[in-house]
């Protein structure tokens, strides 16, 4: 199955003959054949027709729409399974002791997947970060013996700024940064991950829609107007395993460069379309890449797959009478 992404602000969606058409002005620019989608991701100004609409829908075929930034918007999703015993039991997830023990150990996963990115860019480098990633597992380990998820939270922040301060020292010189920055990205770095995270956002959404849950119950996040709490909680292990590897990869790789990026209305730093083409391509490359990362599978399998895995694991433990064992986050090695 494929994924089909539009980036360039002059494309047009359409159908006919059951494949989808993309047009640029009056020219066919790509035509891909319905029965091979599995979703299509609408960024800026493209535009879709009413049938092309219809059609997918048919099919159960999810649209993403994003903000030319990057930014997640929403989703025209097709109606499918809805697990009303398990969204029940989600609802009130968030205050049982045991949605405690899973935000410890995914928040304690990330800051470990964290740790090896750092190492393992600071070794091409020739960077020494040994006090970075020291002061980071403390935090780490104090998370395991926390007693709320403020604390937990707490920790993340103080990790993830030292984090970024490591990645800073790590990337080309002309994309240097200082710390996360968002709404808007002052900086081509931070571009980059803001546009790789709603990516990642939304592919846990659908994922979590298709196994029946609520997307907008989550356990470790506080609830947001609008915001899908749970493929938030879900995706912190993977921010950066998928996100701020494939990130690093195109900036020290020079897959990418600083003067394909832009300014936009609100003063905040864009990819331009050359940079949203490449960088989306990096990305499914990403999602599509096989690894043996999770404890319970044996065999190589891609980390879409493994997000999907790891999703099925937490509606097993709404299923299951709640058995933290049932979660296992990812560890990269």
């Amino acid at each position: 199955m494929s994924y089909l992404y539009l980036v360039d602000y002059s494309s047009k969606l359409g159908f006919s003959e059951n494949c989808l058409v993309v047009k640029k002005d009056t020219e066919i620019y790509e035509r891909v054949p319905i029965e091979t989608l599995e979703e299509v991701s609408v960024y800026g100004n493209c535009q879709i027709t009413t049938q092309c609409i219809h059609e997918c829908i048919k099919k159960s075929i999810p649209i993403i729409y994003y903000s030319a930034g990057g930014k997640y918007l929403g989703r025209v999703q097709p109606e499918g399974h809805i697990g009303v015993k398990r969204q029940r039991k989600q609802a009130l997830f968030n205050m049982s002791s045991i949605s405690f023990e899973i935000a410890q150990s995914i928040i304690s996963a990330k800051i470990h997947n964290q740790i090896v990115v750092l190492r393992r860019y600071a070794s091409s480098r020739g960077e020494d970060l040994t006090e970075i990633c020291k002061y980071m597992k403390i935090l780490k380990n104090k998370i395991a013996v926390t007693s709320s998820i403020e604390e937990i939270m707490g920790y993340e922040g103080n990790a993830a700024r030292s984090y970024f301060e490591g990645l800073s020292r790590l990337v080309e010189s002309e994309f240097h940064f200082d710390g996360r920055n968002r709404r808007p990205p002052k900086d081509p770095f931070n571009a980059m991950l803001s546009f790789g995270y709603s990516m990642l956002l939304s592919e846990l959404y659908g994922k979590i829609i298709s196994k029946g849950l609520n997307p907008y119950f989550g356990f470790i996040h506080q609830d947001r107007e609008n915001h899908p709490t749970l493929a938030s909680d879900l995706m912190e292990e993977w921010r950066p395993v998928i996100v701020d590897s494939a990130v690093m990869s195109m900036i020290n790789g020079h897959e990418i460069s600083a003067d394909q990026f832009q300014t936009g209305d609100d003063g905040g730093i864009y990819m331009s379309y050359e940079a949203r083409k490449a960088f989306v391509r990096k990305l499914e490359i990403k999602f599509n890449q096989q690894v043996k990362y999770l404890k319970y599978v044996d065999y190589p399998v891609s980390f879409r797959r493994a997000i999907e895995l790891q999703i099925n694991s937490f509606a097993h433990i709404l299923d299951d009478e709640e058995n933290a064992a049932l979660y296992n986050p990812v560890l990269i090695r």
